[in-house]
């Protein structure tokens, strides 16, 4: 401990004293010797110079504080008298004026002497420790430290871990105030950068039992973590660190702190590793040992000089020399020797992007290692497509990795949640990009769209083949005796009806959504209509046979006619209120199928919907019990059969449709609809027309008026 001070003595007889006392009593230690011959030497070169502090002399007292609380105090005390006896509020010497107290004590000790010398508002300078509760300006307004701040070398550990992605580690380091706080702040920040640690290690520097001391070694040996941090910043905690013989352990990365000299506190004689990183303040050779000094004020608050380094000297807002520092690689070299590289640095105050450096490729690792550069993780990395799962009772580092749910990608390393891909994207196969979705309707290009337009066309043709047929021989008796126009009207209709079926083939618009059921229901209707009024004919036509007959009245074309227009009217007002209320309109359909965007009608109203369709079995139906009920009626060619049979095939069809109809999506429900509508016309084309036309083209002998009327 210093007391510094003494304007008008050069070198105080009492503090010489003192030091030869000191010399005697400490343990020899070659490092901290230096140190203070460094301070003696400065002292000397201030006073013997004419630039350095004019007219001003500096003195100094120098106490040895034993590592002992109440020795220190006692050292501060003595200091305040200028005796060896301390006396409260009284100095014994009536010349000199102590300038400053420079002690480098532990952090409690730093706290005690700070609340005694605030009493006297004398400044304190701390060159030993560091702690974070010390910076209280409020509480410890004359206290300053020049030692490395433990929240900036902590950052750059921070900086270290993340560069080499290293999340699991372990801490090991001493009771003391210091360490204990230093531990507790670097188990904050790892946790809040996503990192985890294995374990803890406090050392009792005073008192390790064997099996303590066993226990320790195995966990450090069989941990998983391939990264231990170590705050070993004392030459007591260094002995700790020698006797551990960390720096023995294969496959091992050492992070550590220290202002010591490693030569000192490890010797070579022992084994050594590689992979040993050191954060350690920049330090250089100063030209004539000690040539810094430019300024001084008693009011240490204000002090801002450049050195002849270059470098500025200030204290912080919390009382602190902000300092950088120098990432040492420790070099084991085979023929013994010890070489310490700088493979980075970090900066406190410099620009973010620019505080921390790092040369990789200058660092050598210990040879066991397997990856270069080694890994230390708890659970390998979660590739993109996959999150992390976290391993109940184990800590977040510790994880499984599981694919991201459908609709949900991961595009980083580690991800804690999948991302949901916007509605008109989809992930592809190993999920760690969205896709665009694919659009899916009928397409005329595709080879199902191809198959149904070509057999509508073909089902169109084979119509106005059959209707050119009929009124090519429409004087025959076979199609004068089936009522001629409404066979031309219902294959008129017929041939609408596979026309209307290419309205549902190609991307779906507001007009092709509003005509396609419409169209389907409409002409449906007339051709139904057709049927059921051929089949009525049928039936009015042998009933007005009988003598006395009321039905005679009733043959003609008129009742044909209106039973055509009323029944088709009828659907025509069902689509127009249709229409009028929730006309169909294209909906862009996003969740139907995974990967794909469905473009597909939406019918507005399902209820006009089924109407319209039921308004069609209701005329089926009809027709089908209407002809089934004439097919016993005399004659060779009583067309009620092959209506019943074109009614059967009718209702059959849209009796399967509904339910294979309500459990497709997309363009498959397109091609259920599609298909009834070819497979019902077809049916009624085939059922009435066929047999009319094998008669007409290959049995000409039977068209005519006595095999017709035949029984």
């Amino acid at each position: 401990m210093l007391g510094e001070g003494d304007p008008d003595v050069a070198e105080d007889q009492h503090a010489e004293g003192n030091i030869l006392g000191l010399i005697e009593t400490i343990r020899y230690d070659a490092e901290i010797y230096y140190n203070f011959l460094a301070f003696v030497f400065a002292v000397e070169e201030i006073n013997n110079s004419s630039e350095l502090l004019p007219n001003l002399t500096l003195g100094y007292h120098l106490y040895e504080s034993y590592n002992n609380q109440l020795m220190e105090l006692r050292a501060a005390m003595n200091i305040f008298s200028q005796t060896d006896m301390p006396y409260i509020n009284y100095n014994c010497k009536s010349t000199g004026t102590l300038a400053v107290i420079m002690e480098g004590v532990q952090a409690e000790g730093s706290s005690q002497i700070s609340n005694v010398i605030s009493i006297y508002h004398y400044p304190q300078i701390s060159f030993s420790s560091h702690n974070s509760i010390n910076r209280d300006v409020v509480k410890f307004p004359y206290l300053y430290q020049i030692t490395p701040s433990i929240l900036n070398i902590i950052s750059g550990i921070i900086k270290l871990l993340k560069h080499f992605n290293w999340t699991w580690v372990g801490i090991i380091a001493p009771d003391n105030d210091n360490s204990l706080q230093f531990v507790h702040l670097l188990k904050e920040r790892i946790e809040q950068n996503g990192a985890c640690i294995e374990f803890i290690e406090i050392i009792n520097i005073h008192f390790m039992t064997k099996e303590r001391f066993d226990k320790m070694n195995e966990t450090l040996h069989k941990s998983s973590a391939k990264v231990i941090i170590g705050h070993f910043n004392t030459e007591m905690t260094w002995g700790i660190f020698k006797d551990i013989n960390i720096l023995q352990i294969p496959g091992k990365v050492c992070i550590t702190i220290t202002d010591h000299d490693f030569h000192v506190y490890y010797p070579m004689k022992y084994g050594f590793k590689n992979s040993t990183l050191i954060f350690r303040a920049k330090n250089k050779n100063i030209p004539s040992f000690l040539k810094f000094i430019r300024e001084l004020h008693r009011y240490l608050r204000n002090v801002h000089f450049t050195n002849v380094l270059g470098e500025e000297i200030f204290f912080d807002e919390n009382g602190d020399l902000p300092m950088d520092y120098n990432i040492i690689n420790l070099l084991f070299l085979p023929n013994g020797k010890l070489k310490q590289e700088i493979v980075g640095s970090y900066k406190p105050d410099a620009p973010p992007g620019e505080d921390f450096t790092i040369k990789e490729k200058e660092i050598v690792w210990e040879a066991t290692v397997a990856q270069i550069p080694p890994q230390s993780r708890c659970s390998q990395s979660c590739t993109p497509g996959y999150r992390k799962l976290p391993i109940e009772g184990k800590p977040v580092c510790c994880y499984d990795c599981i694919q991201c749910p459908a609709g949900e990608i991961s595009n980083h390393t580690d991800m804690d949640d999948c991302i949901r891909c916007p509605e008109d994207q989809w992930p592809n196969e190993k999920r760690y990009v969205c896709v665009p979705k694919i659009i899916s309707f009928l397409s005329h290009e595709e080879t199902l769209g191809i198959i149904l337009t070509l057999i509508s066309i073909l089902f169109f043709f084979i119509t106005a083949v059959i209707m050119g047929i009929f009124i090519y021989y429409r004087d025959t008796p076979i199609v004068k005796s089936n009522n001629r126009n409404l066979s031309y009207i219902l294959l008129v209709s017929l041939m609408l009806c596979f026309l209307c079926s290419l309205i549902f083939i190609g991307r779906p618009d507001k007009v092709t959504c509003i005509l396609r059921q419409t169209a389907f229901g409409i002409t449906f209707s007339i051709s139904l209509s057709s049927v059921l009024a051929k089949t009525i004919t049928v039936v009015m036509a042998f009933q007005s046979t009988k003598p006395g007959s009321k039905f005679r009245k009733w043959m003609g074309s008129r009742v044909s006619y209106s039973i055509v227009l009323s029944c088709s009217l009828l659907q025509v007002f069902l689509c127009l209120v249709w229409l009028g209320a929730v006309p169909p309109f294209p909906h862009v359909n996003m969740q139907a199928e995974d990967g794909t965007i469905q473009i597909e009608c939406n019918e507005g109203s399902t209820i006009a919907f089924y109407c319209v369709l039921g308004y069609l079995g209701f005329l089926a139906g009809i027709s089908f019990i209407v002809a089934f009920l004439a097919r016993n009626l005399p004659g060779s060619f009583n067309e009620a059969k092959h209506i019943t049979f074109s009614m059967l095939v009718f209702c059959s069809v849209w009796v399967s449709f509904i339910p294979t109809y309500l459990s497709t999506r997309g363009k498959y429900m397109v091609a259920v609809e599609i298909f009834a509508i070819l497979a019902s016309s077809s049916g009624i084309l085939g059922c009435i027309f066929i047999p009319k036309c094998y008669i007409i083209l290959l049995r000409p002998d039977r068209n005519n008026r006595k095999y017709i009327t035949k029984k």
